[in-house]
């Protein structure tokens, strides 16, 4: 009776943890001094890598937001994987249209792609998504970050649709990933994550990173930040940097997306636990503290296993109820927190009473997530229903 009690007491403390983590989180980003200092100015040759997987309607738009970019030395690549004969048509010279001869369908094989046809060597490279808007000051504000001597940077990723309610509880769980994963992460010493478009890097890091692995499906990301810091280099985030990305506006799409990526969290998961390892030896912050975020389950799945933690301690400790009830007040006050900070739009506060039902389509996402991969390949995109509207 004794081991199983202490089971339970260990298996609560797995799972408990990370509704108090991004606080603490928080308040080490908060007293760590901050020593970063700009040490060169440079204009670097940037690679602006478009991918799309089957659509392209929103690719004029993007490169229309490229071309306002209030920087000059950069060539676009759109790398248009199984599109067809789709019309892209540009005629500013720094666009350059990729037609792979076979489906590539990854993420990696469409980047590499690019970088195999590079019209010349680019110092730094920046991947963005075919849904994706760039503000105009996007590449100046990684340039902040880069001159630092920083050489792997992410931005922040802004709704550019916050007009339904699931968009807008999209983007608060957006927002609420990008203010801890992200800025505070990365002020408490460690690498902000990577979102898998509006992220920088040396050209050199990038091609080393990857190297021959052959990542398919969603997940490359996960893989090349676990590679990044594995060398103890620390991924900057750049809260200036914005991208406008499309966040999912119906159920369809959201349980499809959803399912890929819980699918990749228990596929790559584990790279933590390396990190953590590496932290240990080689007396790493980074590397330490960024293995136990990586370790942390999807947002709705830990809050469900608290939730049913908590249920069961009714029967068994109050005690253990108490605590439970106080990490999740600390958990939902961090929540709103971070959307507070981050100047939310109102219609995103407005969404949060849909919470519940957002988190029934994560359920069935998680019920699907097995095999994700094989029924989608990318997020399809759609237009926007009135009746949808919050």
């Amino acid at each position: 009776m004794a081991v199983l009690s202490i089971i339970w007491i260990i298996f609560q403390l797995i799972i408990g943890y990370n509704l108090v983590l991004p606080l603490v989180i928080y308040l080490i980003a908060v007293v760590r001094p901050n020593t970063n200092n700009r040490i060169s100015q440079t204009i670097a040759d940037y690679a602006i890598i478009v991918t799309a997987y089957e659509q392209v309607t929103h690719i004029p738009a993007v490169v229309s937001s490229i071309l306002k970019l209030n920087y000059q030395n950069y060539l676009i690549y759109i790398v248009a994987d199984k599109c067809g004969d789709a019309e892209l048509s540009f005629t500013d010279e720094r666009v350059i249209v990729l037609r792979p001869e076979t489906t590539l369908a990854s993420n990696t094989r469409s980047h590499f792609y690019a970088i195999k046809n590079f019209a010349r060597a680019h110092d730094r490279l920046t991947i963005i998504d075919s849904d994706n808007v760039l503000d105009p000051e996007y590449l100046n504000e990684l340039n902040q970050l880069f001159d630092q001597g920083y050489i792997a940077v992410q931005g922040l990723r802004d709704a550019k649709n916050p007009d339904t309610t699931y968009a807008c509880l999209d983007a608060a769980r957006d927002i609420y990933y990008h203010f801890y994963d992200g800025k505070m992460l990365f002020g408490a010493g460690s690498s902000a994550t990577l979102a898998g478009s509006g992220m920088a890097f040396t050209t050199d890091l990038y091609v080393e990173c990857p190297g021959q692995r052959d990542i398919v499906g969603a997940g490359f990301d996960k893989v090349l930040q676990a590679e990044i810091v594995s060398r103890n280099v620390r991924i900057a985030f750049a809260e200036k940097a914005i991208v406008y990305d499309e966040k999912t506006s119906n159920t369809d799409q959201l349980v499809n997306q959803r399912s890929r990526w819980i699918n990749t969290w228990f596929k790559y998961f584990s790279l933590g636990f390396s990190l953590i390892a590496k932290g240990i030896t080689n007396f790493s912050w980074n590397q330490l503290l960024f293995g136990l975020v990586l370790l942390r389950p999807p947002l709705f799945i830990f809050l469900l296993l608290s939730a049913g933690c908590l249920f069961a301690d009714v029967f068994v400790s109050i005690t253990a109820v108490l605590l439970w009830v106080t990490g999740f007040i600390l958990f939902i006050g961090g929540f709103c927190f971070a959307l507070f900070k981050s100047h939310t739009d109102r219609r995103i506060y407005h969404s949060l009473i849909n919470i519940p039902k957002f988190m029934f389509f994560r359920v069935l996402s998680l019920l699907k997530a097995r095999k994700a991969n094989e029924r989608s390949v990318a997020t399809k995109h759609y237009y926007v229903q009135q009746d949808e509207k919050p």
